[in-house]
C-alpha cells in the first residue's frame, strides 16, 4: 500500500518521463498544441514555445481572447497531456508584429499613473497623517502641499491634522472636512484599542 505522497511522486515521475520521451520525438516539437492536466488539478491548452531540459521547464503560450498568457510549467507537474495539433513556430521572427505606437501609449499611461500614485504619498509626514490622507482620498479630492493636506483645492489641513487644524474654503466645505477628520480619528482610535 503506497501513501498519498508516494503516489504523487510516482505520478510526477511518470509524467516527466512521458514528456521527456515525447519531447525527443518529432511529434512534440516547438509549435505543438497540447491539452494538459497537471498533478494540481489544472487543465488547460497551450502551444509549446520551448522546453528547457536542464530545468525541466516547459514554456507554453495560452491564448485567451486577444491576449496571450505565457505559462512556465515544471514537466514533473504534468499528469497527462495529449497532442492536439502541430503548428508553426510561435516565435517566428518573420511573423512577429509589435505595435510600437500601442506599446508607447501603454508606457505613457503607466508613467502618468505612477506619477499620480506617487503624489498620494506625503513626504516627511507621520503614518497617522498618511492614513488620514488616504481616508479623505476615498470621498474627497485631495493632494499634498508639502506636509499640508489640501482638500477640494481650497481647504487646508495642517499638522497635527486635527479638526482645529482645518482652514480655508467655504464654511460648508470646512465643516465637511472637519467631520470626516473626526470620524476617521475615532475609527483609528477604535482600531488601535482593539489591537
Amino acid at each position: 500500500m503506497h501513501s498519498k505522497k508516494e503516489e504523487k511522486e510516482n505520478l510526477k515521475k511518470v509524467a516527466a518521463s512521458k514528456l521527456n520521451q515525447g519531447m525527443e520525438g518529432e511529434e512534440l516539437a516547438v509549435g505543438c498544441f497540447l491539452s494538459i492536466k497537471t498533478t494540481l488539478g489544472d487543465e488547460f491548452e497551450g502551444q509549446i514555445i520551448t522546453f528547457d531540459r536542464l530545468s525541466n521547464i516547459l514554456v507554453l503560450q495560452e491564448k485567451s481572447g486577444p491576449r496571450r498568457n505565457i505559462r512556465l510549467l515544471k514537466a514533473n507537474y504534468i499528469k497527462e497531456f495529449s497532442l492536439l495539433r502541430q503548428d508553426e513556430d510561435p516565435l517566428d521572427v518573420k511573423k512577429c508584429f509589435l505595435d510600437l505606437i500601442s506599446l508607447q501609449a501603454r508606457e505613457d499611461s503607466a508613467l502618468r499613473q505612477a506619477e499620480a500614485d506617487s503624489e498620494r504619498f506625503g513626504v516627511g509626514v507621520t503614518s497617522e497623517a498618511q492614513n488620514l490622507f488616504d481616508a479623505l482620498c476615498k470621498t474627497l479630492p485631495v493632494r499634498w502641499d508639502k506636509t499640508v493636506i489640501v482638500v477640494m483645492n481650497e481647504v487646508r489641513v495642517s499638522s497635527p491634522y486635527l479638526p482645529d487644524s482645518v482652514s480655508g474654503g467655504t464654511p460648508a466645505a470646512n465643516e465637511r472636512v472637519k467631520k470626516v477628520l473626526e470620524f476617521e480619528r475615532k475609527r483609528m482610535q477604535t482600531r488601535g484599542n482593539s489591537q
